[in-house]
């Protein structure tokens, strides 16, 4: 089966791609393409969907770069291939032609950034933990410390929940207001003492205020099993695990 990429041409000329999980080898609750080695698929398996990660990116599956996701706003700056144990950060810069950098999402916000002029690209894993805590910003200074502009750089939101499927709780709402209770515009009201949370707006804010022109692609992995995993469905699913998509991007 073919990949489905989804694009956007605010990221051109660079190859990238927010992947979807069509044009996979896993099977099972990962059918389709499961690229996340901490899942319990099998791992010569992941390999498989990876490679064709990388030939779609063109370049060598070596050069087709992560880092251990740790919900953070730590963001590492890439020369080449990773030796050894993969850093800990949530985000990754580049300015070196030939690496592709992927971020693993099943409903966080995967975030793209390129800066053309600057030849400066970028890629970050945003949840809500890592969007409060600074990572799209932090990431954004990892870009300018390589040469990037604010006024040079776009971002972009693929596939993430959107908001009439993220229901949270009181605790959750107040770890934001207590933030800014301005954060409160990001709400709405839910069944009994539940709230939605709109996730991509929040993204799309926080990248706005740094400075940086931003988008969102509008899919929500929620709503779109046939197209994407879902930590939250596959919870609500009961399902003894889930895949994780891929996002990557390239000079």
């Amino acid at each position: 089966m073919t990949l489905e990429i989804i694009t956007s041409d605010s990221l051109g000329p660079f190859r990238h791609g927010f992947f979807t999980r069509k044009g996979g080898a896993s099977s099972g609750v990962f059918a389709g393409l499961n690229c996340g080695n901490g899942s319990t698929d099998q791992s010569e398996i992941v390999a498989i969907n990876r490679s064709r990660v990388a030939d779609a990116m063109q370049v060598p599956v070596t050069h087709l770069v992560n880092v251990h996701q740790t919900h953070s706003a730590g963001v590492t700056t890439v020369s080449g291939p990773h030796a050894g144990p993969l850093p800990e950060a949530d985000g990754l810069v580049t300015a070196t032609p030939g690496i592709a950098l992927g971020v693993l999402t099943a409903d966080c916000q995967p975030v793209l950034f390129a800066d053309a002029d600057a030849g400066v690209v970028g890629a970050a894993h945003a949840g809500w933990k890592g969007a409060i805590g600074g990572v799209l910003e932090s990431t954004v200074d990892a870009m300018l410390a390589l040469g990037a502009t604010r006024a040079g750089i776009r971002a972009v939101i693929g596939p993430t929940i959107s908001q009439h499927a993220y229901e949270v709780g009181p605790e959750f709402l107040e770890t934001f207001m207590d933030e800014d209770p301005g954060y409160a515009r990001f709400f709405a009201r839910g069944r009994g003492d539940r709230m939605l949370f709109d996730l991509p707006a929040f993204g799309l804010f926080r990248l706005r205020d740094a400075g940086v022109q931003a988008e969102w692609t509008r899919h929500c992995t929620y709503s779109d099993p046939r197209r994407f995993f879902s930590y939250r469905r596959a919870c609500h699913e009961r399902a003894a695990d889930y895949g994780r998509l891929i996002a990557a991007i390239r000079l």
